[in-house]
């Protein structure tokens, strides 16, 4: 016998119709059943909780660790003035939150520039001068941004809390620092607030870039886990020592997939107290000063390059002839200024790029800009030497 002689059979009975069923409905339950659950309700109790045994020495420095740098990491908001169009009423309101740690006993606070940077639909608008910090105690004072540095994305506050509740976090070395070794990262990501993470040095010597337009060098990539709101938080070594401040993620989703970047702490160490004495790292005196991005693009269309905002005579910029655009008294435009598009051969594209360039390149005793005036682009050239006095004569 062949298969063949079982298929007309089969297609018989396929095509056949199927007795009709009645609907499907759902079975008692049997006696038996709830007087099961009856039964076993009665038991309801708390469980006995099991013995825990001893925690590794791991955890236990860990926790030893968070307890003792917990009071040094700060929840910043950066506070911006906001004009009702209307009633012309201006208000202030957080624009965007963060991390930062407390530096030394002074009340300076140390996080990302790009923390207080005012956004409108993922453009910078401006950078804020007022913050509020958030201690570890929950208590909230007001900060000033008294330094900032484009080019390593770093800014210093100066917080009004009493002195006696800064507790300075303890500082590293970024130098000396091997793959492998054990990091933990305190941070406030997505406004969580003091959060710990756990994770090992990946790598040594990155470049990671800034959003104005700089490489940070030597930067540390680790696998702590951090996402939005970690910026400007500590990357401490498993001695609880600051050794880095987180700043980056690599994910396009915004949000960590195991790559997180710090700027090494020895970069801090030489950065952070020239902008407490300074305000911003030595950039040369040119005497002028420009229209921020944001609304040289929204007054004049103008979406690359500086306008010249104002200009002093007794200065290099004044000595070479660099123009600043004139209004009347009423506000409005009398004369456009001079655009800055370009400074030693370099694109300029916004003034925080500008002031990075500055801060990263020592400047020769003559730079040259490129200028757009009255719808040329000319080379001005300005000579940062002091000028010589004259000598008198007497008769």
């Amino acid at each position: 016998m062949t298969p063949r002689r079982f298929l007309p059979g089969l297609a018989i009975l396929l095509a056949l119709p199927l007795p009709a069923q009645a609907p499907a409905q759902a079975p008692a339950q049997a006696p038996s059943e709830e007087a099961a659950i009856r039964r076993f309700r009665a038991h309801a109790a708390p469980r006995a909780v099991a013995s825990r045994p001893p925690l590794s020495a791991e955890e236990r420095n860990a926790i030893r660790r968070f307890k003792e740098a917990k009071p040094s990491v700060v929840y910043v908001s950066a506070i911006a003035p906001i004009q009702d169009l209307r009633t012309r009423d201006i208000t202030k309101i957080p624009t965007g939150t963060g991390t930062g740690f407390v530096w030394d006993e002074w009340g300076h606070v140390v996080t990302n520039h790009h923390v207080i940077t005012v956004e409108d639909k993922g453009k910078r608008i401006g950078d804020v001068d007022e913050v509020e910090v958030t201690l570890a105690d929950g208590k909230t004072y007001k900060g000033r941004v008294i330094g900032t540095s484009f080019a390593y994305d770093i800014s210093v506050l100066q917080v009004f809390a009493p002195l006696s509740a800064m507790r300075p976090i303890p500082i590293g070395r970024s130098s000396d620092l091997q793959v492998g070794q054990g990091v933990m990262a305190i941070g406030n990501p997505f406004g969580l607030d003091h959060t710990l993470t756990k994770g090992v040095i990946s790598a040594l010597g990155r470049e990671i870039g800034t959003g104005y337009s700089t490489r940070i060098l030597n930067a540390i990539q680790t696998d702590a886990a951090v996402n939005p709101g970690n910026s400007g938080g500590p990357l401490l070594d498993s001695g609880g020592r600051l050794i880095g401040m987180n700043t980056a993620i690599a994910a396009a989703t915004g949000a960590s997939v195991g790559i997180g970047f710090a700027i090494p702490v020895d970069t801090l160490n030489r950065v952070v107290p020239l902008l407490i004495a300074r305000g911003r790292l030595e950039p040369p005196r040119m005497g002028f000063e420009t229209m921020g991005s944001y609304q040289a693009q929204q007054l004049f269309g103008i979406t690359r390059g500086l306008v010249v905002s104002q200009v002093d005579l007794d200065s290099p910029a004044g000595r070479a002839g660099l123009r600043a655009l004139e209004v009347d008294t009423s506000g409005r435009l009398k004369t456009m200024g001079d655009v800055l598009l370009g400074y030693q051969g370099r694109q300029i594209e916004n003034e925080g790029q500008f002031m990075a360039m500055l801060e990263l390149e020592s400047p020769a005793d003559v730079v040259v800009f490129d200028v757009l005036r009255d719808g040329r682009v000319i080379k001005v050239r300005l000579d940062l030497r002091t000028p010589k006095k004259k000598e008198s004569t007497s008769i």
